[in-house]
């Protein structure tokens, strides 16, 4: 009990009081006098990606069925994917830009030199698994990129699957069809 009155009675000379309404001295709040303003830090995230012994970032992304490992190096700006240039390998503009779009994010599109290998899946499939490889070899190489590629949403798996087939029904959720008579 002693020490509670004596913290208590601490306490109350720290804080300068006031008169209450029924006559109980409490404490004056004094919002933002000498409270600490911590500024926030994010964290830099999980590393999915790594730099090899000669100095190459290497990242592997996934996307439905379809795997890329992609290397990273110092260069002027050329992108190969599966030893075709990436223009003639992904021939949709909308698929160039989604490759190119972390790259221009982290203002390193004409210092690097990206070398692909992606196999499974088809056209689509492939394009998120080459940004998501590009995205973490990114981060590998540069993590204070590490922000930049995470608000654009490069860093994040897309887990979307296609749906296995049910037995007793055509497709996934297609059933045959119904004859009343």
């Amino acid at each position: 009990m002693d020490q509670d009155q004596d913290a208590v009675s601490t306490s109350e000379q720290d804080v300068p009081a006031a008169d209450g309404a029924d006559g109980v001295d409490a404490p004056v709040l004094d919002i933002g006098s000498e409270a600490e303003v911590a500024e926030y830090e994010r964290s830099t995230g999980t590393m999915r990606g790594k730099v090899d012994r000669t100095g190459a970032a290497l990242g592997t992304g996934r996307r439905k069925t379809s795997v890329a490992r992609v290397r990273i190096r110092d260069g002027k700006g050329g992108i190969t994917v599966n030893g075709h240039d990436m223009a003639k390998y992904f021939p949709l503009e909308r698929d160039q830009q989604m490759i190119l779009a972390p790259l221009k994010v982290t203002g390193m599109l004409k210092s690097v030199d990206v070398w692909v290998r992606v196999v499974g899946g088809g056209p689509t499939g492939q394009t998120g698994a080459v940004v998501l490889g590009i995205a973490r070899a990114l981060q590998a190489k540069n993590p204070e990129s590490h922000h930049l590629l995470s608000d654009g949403g490069f860093l994040t798996r897309d887990g979307r699957m296609v749906e296995r087939k049910k037995y007793g029904r055509k497709k996934a959720r297609r059933s045959f069809q119904f004859s009343k008579r």
